[in-house]
């Protein structure tokens, strides 16, 4: 059995925000739920849980970082969440040679469970493996610990992969899955993992967060 340990206060978070935001019709980032932004209110509850500071990974021209460190896609063309993944890892690589993994989270998903890292970090067997989230029977691989030693894979595999379909990369390597419950509201189970990509959702996420305020 592996002695490996990985120690979720010490992985550099980092906070994907390089998609198109097309369905929002806006940066997404930049929606307020109950008068906060997701980015403000996603980058304050990691701040809550980790030492590092956290890396934003966005457009060069990204308006406000809010004070993160930018990393943008090193590859041009949004090619997808993996591209975000791939400037993570390699960032990781020049700051903190001593770490072994990375942890994404996607900024449009602001009930992530506050116990994520730790949870996926505890399944982490080696310094090569992959450890994502999923929640009722579906994977949420954004929300991962990704090996720096599978960043050159990686570039290798956007580079030549036309679909690139995250299960294609993640049929490559050893991963494991942590599934975290739903969380129990008065409106009804809510996904930990729901994820605000149009007004609708946004405005449906603004009744979930009045469930569990008033839960507390």
């Amino acid at each position: 059995m592996s002695d490996f340990i990985a120690n979720p206060e010490d992985i550099p978070v980092v906070v994907l925000a390089g998609g198109r935001s097309s369905r929002m019709g806006a940066n997404k980032a930049f929606a307020l739920l109950a008068g906060e932004s997701l980015l403000a209110r996603i980058s304050s509850k990691i701040e809550q849980l980790q030492r590092k500071p956290i890396v934003l990974n966005a457009d060069v021209d990204w308006p406000d970082a809010m004070g993160m460190q930018l990393i943008p896609d090193r590859i041009p063309g949004k090619l997808g969440p993996l591209a975000g993944v791939l400037a993570a890892l390699q960032d990781a690589q020049l700051r903190y040679p001593e770490a072994s993994h990375v942890a994404t989270i996607p900024v449009d998903s602001p009930f992530f469970p506050p116990d994520l890292i730790v949870r996926l970090a505890d399944v982490i067997h080696g310094s090569d493996e992959i450890a994502i989230a999923a929640s009722l029977g579906q994977d949420h691989p954004v929300f991962g610990l990704w090996p720096i030693s599978a960043a050159a894979d990686l570039e290798q595999w956007i580079a030549s992969d036309e679909k690139r379909r995250v299960r294609d990369f993640l049929a490559r390597h050893k991963v494991r899955r942590v599934e975290f419950p739903a969380i129990e509201t008065a409106i009804g189970p809510l996904d930990p993992f729901f994820n605000i990509n149009t007004p609708a959702d946004l405005a449906e996420a603004e009744a979930w967060l009045a469930a569990l305020e008033n839960m507390s």
